[in-house]
């Protein structure tokens, strides 16, 4: 049941007031920018809808969260049947639904990576990664790259190539050293200078760094590097994991097995947050003295694992990563072509699977795509240390026609925004 327009416009206002007054008026002002200002009402599959009960495509997928799409109903099946019988833990005794969780886990993941501890969120798994680490090697020192993200909690922080996040939080965790992205000759030097390093971490694809891949046999040659001088090699597969890339970890289109992995975001079927940090049987010894050295009150909780054995299930059962990596390739081609026919406002599309970016000439242009395609009812978002670029990350199994619909939005948009800038153009020439 939709409300009505004039009811519907005054629950946007009402909730508006809230994010000025009690939630971030900053954030109210930039989603209003980009024609984001309205309530969320319901969502299914590939579409949200809002208050009135006008449709988007949900082109984002919630950063890479809902790669089954929204409420996908086995998900939804299991966590419903979960809350009846137990919806968060005694923590005194053991968990079914966690055990579960982390043995299919293990029969799925690459290299011999066996033990995992179960957080809520990707910030909160390279939180745990750090200190494993150091716990692990006795060395402070993490390597990570230009341009990464890995979180805004504080260690996690102190891993992200980006000062307008890092430096109003300063001073930040000690011992992080940075080196060039794709950049292996940078690595070995990195390592050869400073004996304190226990952990190189990388992610395979920077999501959040404006979609860019690693390049060749970068990952490769980074985890024989790291393993050649016993650094422990952490793969961050928060966005990445579970089939976006057209393969159920990116990891395997590397061949590479690292001691430690971390994942979130689809980890919980687009239902609930979870977040998870494996490691191999030698790094997980840092538990055999203390096995509460590290440990998390809600982490591992019942829903959230239920929800996780279902989504990962349902991604091998529906083939998803196939799914990922066919619709993938179709989808880079067609914005490739319009990179082509638009050169003056677009510099680059490129991506794997169905993990996207287009990257534009300025960030105000990419700003403008955005409105003008939340005006034709499409859902997308630029990258948190690129806002020159705007990320497509649509749920793995979205019907074809909306993708059609979506590169149509999208080719309108930029004949819009060119438009605009002629426009502007003439007026101050």
């Amino acid at each position: 049941m939709y409300l009505s327009p004039e009811d519907a416009f005054e629950l946007n206002q009402k909730v508006a007031r809230q994010y000025e007054h009690y939630i971030n008026p900053s954030l109210l002002r930039l989603l209003a920018f980009m024609g984001f200002d309205k309530v969320e009402w319901e969502a299914e599959g590939s579409i949200i809808r809002d208050a009135e009960g006008r449709e988007y495509i949900d082109c984002l997928g919630g950063f890479g969260v809902f790669t089954l799409g929204h409420r996908h109903p086995a998900v939804v099946k299991a966590v419903k049947d979960q809350l009846d019988r137990i919806p968060l833990p005694s923590k005194v005794m053991l968990g079914g639904p966690y055990g579960a969780l982390a043995e299919l886990l293990a029969s799925v993941a690459p290299g011999k990576l066996q033990y995992t501890f179960a957080c809520n969120s990707g910030t909160e798994a390279v939180e745990a990664a750090i200190k494993i680490a150091r716990l692990k090697t006795g060395k402070p020192g993490i390597v990570y790259t230009s341009n990464a993200y890995h979180g805004k909690t504080m260690g996690a922080l102190s891993i992200t190539d980006r000062a307008k996040y890092q430096k109003p939080a300063q001073p930040l965790l000690s011992g992080m050293r940075v080196v060039p992205f794709n950049d292996l000759g940078a690595l070995r030097s990195m390592l050869d200078e400073d004996t304190q390093i226990g952990a190189f971490i990388v992610e395979p694809i920077q999501g959040e760094g404006g979609i860019h891949l690693a390049e060749g046999d970068y990952l490769r040659g980074a985890s024989a590097l790291c393993t050649e001088r016993g650094v422990l090699f952490i793969l961050d597969e928060v966005q990445t994991g579970l089939g976006r890339t057209g393969k159920l970890f990116a990891a395997e289109h590397a061949g590479i097995a690292p001691d430690m992995m971390c994942l979130a975001k689809a980890l919980g079927g687009g239902i609930m947050p979870i977040g998870a940090v494996m490691g191999t049987e030698e790094v997980w010894q840092v538990f055999d003295g203390n096995p509460l050295i590290h440990s998390s009150t809600f982490g591992g909780n019942p829903l959230a694992c239920a929800a996780a054995v279902a989504a990962i299930k349902t991604t091998i059962s529906e083939d998803l990563p196939a799914q990922a990596a066919q619709k993938g390739v179709w989808l880079l081609n067609e914005l490739k072509a319009q990179q082509r026919d638009f050169p003056d406002i677009v510099v680059e599309a490129r991506g794997l699977g169905m993990m996207i970016g287009v990257e534009f000439t300025d960030e105000d242009i990419a700003g403008l795509l955005i409105s003008s395609l939340a005006n034709q009812g499409i859902v997308v978002a630029y990258t948190l240390n690129n806002p020159t670029v705007i990320r497509l990350e649509p749920a793995l199994n979205i019907p074809q026609e909306y993708l059609e619909r979506v590169v149509e939005a999208f080719r309108f948009a930029l004949g819009e925004v060119r438009a605009m800038l002629a426009e502007l153009e003439a007026v101050a020439g």
